[in-house]
């Protein structure tokens, strides 16, 4: 196993320290908000995961483009790196998103169409997941992932245009929406600093799948020689069935 790169230590700790700062603007400095209370604090995290989510879907997508035209099979790990991180996010991003609904809107779950298309993201970026699995032999593991990659993201903008295009209950954080969105909000001069700050955190958390790469490397690279390996087998046994 290679040691951890320094460059990957460093941006290690830079996470968890951003991470402890937004953790305390969040808690204590943004000022408790007076219909919903506490709760509203889940949203700081809760759309902080939904960027990070989407920019790690973003990062494969990007990934599977320069896999199928430069033929370099690292870009498969990035992809793959990338949609592992992203579905963790968005997981995060549903569930957070339904424990600020139970108390605001007096339920775990409605058919609202942003609810909707980020579930149906993040079940289609699962399948991406199982099909990984179901290929044996690399390239072609490879390439079917990189176009799966690049039409899976077309559900990143529908989730996000969701709201906007919609009749909706969800709110808009950023920009005008529905007047009847339930759970919409004026943020005050500090609740802006605690949900920027936040927001900006995705950017070291963004570099992540670039940077795991390395980590996971040589992970994926065990992986590509026991799918070779398996394969030739099977080649092997059905010439000798023969």
């Amino acid at each position: 196993m290679k040691p951890i790169p320094k460059a990957l230590k460093a941006l290690n700790w830079l996470t968890g320290g951003l991470f402890l700062v937004a953790l305390y603007l969040v808690l204590f400095f943004a000022p408790r908000e007076a219909v919903m209370g506490d709760v509203q604090r889940v949203f700081y995290f809760h759309v902080a995961a939904g960027w990070v989510g989407a920019l790690a879907f973003l990062v494969a997508a990007v990934a599977g483009i320069l896999l199928l035209i430069r033929r370099e099979h690292r870009w498969d790990g990035v992809a793959l790196a990338s949609v592992e991180i992203g579905v963790v996010f968005t997981f995060i991003n549903i569930v957070s998103g339904s424990i600020w609904a139970r108390p605001i809107w007096n339920t775990w779950w409605t058919w609202d169409p942003r609810l909707v298309t980020a579930t149906i993201m993040e079940l289609i970026y699962l399948a991406y997941l199982m099909l990984r699995q179901g290929v044996e032999d690399p390239d072609r593991r490879a390439r079917f992932a990189a176009v799966y990659s690049i039409l899976g993201f077309l559900t990143v903008p529908l989730t996000f245009l969701s709201i906007r295009i919609f009749r909706t209950i969800h709110p808009v954080v950023v920009g005008s929406g529905d007047p009847t969105a339930t759970g919409a909000f004026d943020m005050s001069p500090r609740m802006r600093v605690a949900f920027f700050f936040s927001l900006l955190r995705l950017c070291d958390l963004a570099l992540a799948p670039l940077a795991v790469v390395q980590a996971v490397g040589e992970v994926g690279h065990v992986e590509d020689e026991t799918a070779v390996l398996k394969h030739d087998a099977s080649m092997g046994n059905a010439g000798i069935s023969l």
